[in-house]
């Protein structure tokens, strides 16, 4: 039996620990907010409830396995994600990749020459890796995983605006559609994933996610793990070259293992006692190593009854295209530019009436935000801060009003959340959503398909979705799982 320290109960640290106390170590899971989850973690306001961040992910057959082998899966319900796709342009809920594809040429016939050789080439990348996200036979895995490789080495360096430009001219609808359809310029290979995950592979928490945090939560403590709440990890400790434990203030964990089933950033920047066990060229490239985007997020409770909500946005999910020229992500000085973003319409209650009161219902809008938005959102000044939040919100309940009509006199309950609130909540490098950069041009591990736990300090290993270049809720989990062995 090995003394085992987990900082973080996100998804990683928590499937993580139930791994590890089922197989009888003595685990502590040390996590800093009130309750778990990290990003897949909920809150209740006014009777409404609300996903703190994320709201669905993919790979089910990966995350039903896990929680079968945990002992959980009877006890939480997953349910599709199904999707509507609206803009001026289109507006429909596909249901298959050939769905998605008539959807384009009907609402761009003048384009249907560049849409087929587009197409043509995105045929073989969703075809190439469908059976290595869904179940399919092993043969099939392999024949698959063939015709993947040669197009993953084919298509690995190249970011998105580099493959859209070759089939759409710039600042077209088609271009900006294609090009910030995920996480802006992510790897060209990417595309075939996120649209089989969007149709096919894409999953949700009929409870709220929040549900699923605490089914894991409550299953490790009955395994024997101890789970500390409100407890801020400040140090890794070490010796002899090897992580030792852990501190919070002045009180020590000794461990025998410790994984940080946290941000990477943090972990070795900012927690690693002794930083001469860090390589100094890894130093460097820790440091200077871009992470994902992040978001603003709105939350809304409303008025409306479910199923008056429902008629109008049809579904619990809804992405608007409505990207205006001149958006860029990148410009950080920008103040119209929450004008200019699409955005992503999610209702917690529409999956399960009970997250909100009785003839009233929730309503989220996402949207993609800048690095450090005007100035870090106001470089610390409190009242600046609130003014910058209170307009880019603004401008998100504006445009969800063009699906909504009459939505902000629908508007019961209302707050947002910002990148610093994501990085105050998660500490996660500028409320980094997704781990590193899926920008090929600025990857942090050479190989964008693998799931990198080891670190140089001996007993220290990463268990969060930071393991891996795209992270997500599988990343998390399959160092979390590689953790486990790892430790035995």
């Amino acid at each position: 039996m090995k003394k085992i320290a987990i900082i973080g109960a996100g998804i990683g640290g928590l499937v993580a620990g139930n791994l590890l106390a089922k197989k009888g170590h003595k685990v502590t899971i040390f996590e800093a907010h009130s309750a778990p989850g990290g990003y897949t973690a909920g809150f209740w306001r006014n009777g409404f409830y609300f996903e703190s961040g994320t709201f669905s992910f993919e790979s089910i057959d990966l995350v039903s396995k896990v929680m079968r082998e945990i002992g959980v899966q009877d006890k939480i319900e997953f349910v599709r994600q199904r999707s509507r796709m609206m803009s001026e342009d289109f507006d429909d809920i596909p249901e298959s990749y050939e769905q998605l594809k008539e959807m384009h040429f009907k609402a761009y016939p003048a384009e249907k020459e560049a849409l087929e050789r587009f197409f043509s080439t995105v045929d073989k990348l969703v075809t190439g890796i469908r059976p290595l996200m869904l179940r399919s036979s092993v043969w099939a895995k392999i024949t698959a995983g063939t015709q993947f490789l040669f197009l993953y080495n084919q298509y690995k360096n190249m970011t998105m605006s580099q493959f859209v430009g070759k089939y759409f001219s710039k600042d077209t609808k088609l271009y900006r559609y294609w090009m910030n359809m995920a996480y802006p310029e992510m790897a060209a290979w990417m595309i075939g994933g996120a649209i089989v995950s969007f149709i096919e592979d894409y999953w949700t928490v009929k409870g709220g996610m929040q549900s699923w945090a605490d089914v894991l939560a409550d299953n490790f403590k009955k395994l024997g793990g101890e789970l500390k709440l409100n407890i801020y990890i400040d140090k890794i400790i070490t010796a002899n070259r090897q992580a030792t434990g852990v501190a919070s203030g002045k009180e020590l964990f000794a461990a025998d293992k410790v994984i940080s089933a946290s941000d990477y950033k943090q972990t070795f920047l900012k927690l690693l006692d002794d930083q001469s066990l860090l390589p100094a060229r890894l130093k460097c490239k820790i440091e200077r190593a871009c992470v994902s985007e992040s978001f603003v997020m709105v939350y809304l409770g409303l008025n409306i009854a479910n199923d008056e909500l429902r008629k109008i946005i049809k579904v619990p999910h809804l992405t608007f295209f409505d990207e205006k020229p001149g958006m860029d992500i990148t410009d950080d000085e920008d103040e119209h530019y929450f004008d200019k973003i699409s955005i992503g319409l999610f209702s917690p209650s529409l999956l399960d009436w009970k997250l909100a009161p009785d003839g009233k219902s929730t309503l989220m809008i996402a949207a993609l935000a800048p690095p450090e938005w005007m100035d870090n959102w106001g470089c610390g000044d409190k009242q600046e801060y609130r003014v910058l939040k209170e307009l880019a919100k603004k401008a998100l309940i504006s445009k969800a009003e063009k699906i909504i009509p009459g939505l902000k006199e629908m508007i019961e309950y209302e707050d947002a959340a910002t990148p610093l609130t994501y990085e105050r909540f998660t500490h996660n490098t500028s409320g980094a959503t997704s781990a590193w950069s899926w920008n090929p041009e600025k990857r942090f591990y050479q190989n964008t398909l693998g799931n990198y736990i080891d670190t140089p300090v001996a007993n220290l290993y990463i268990g969060s979705c930071w393991a891996s270049q795209m992270g997500g809720i599988p990343g998390a989990i399959m160092a979390a799982i590689k953790c486990a062995k790892k430790i035995g």
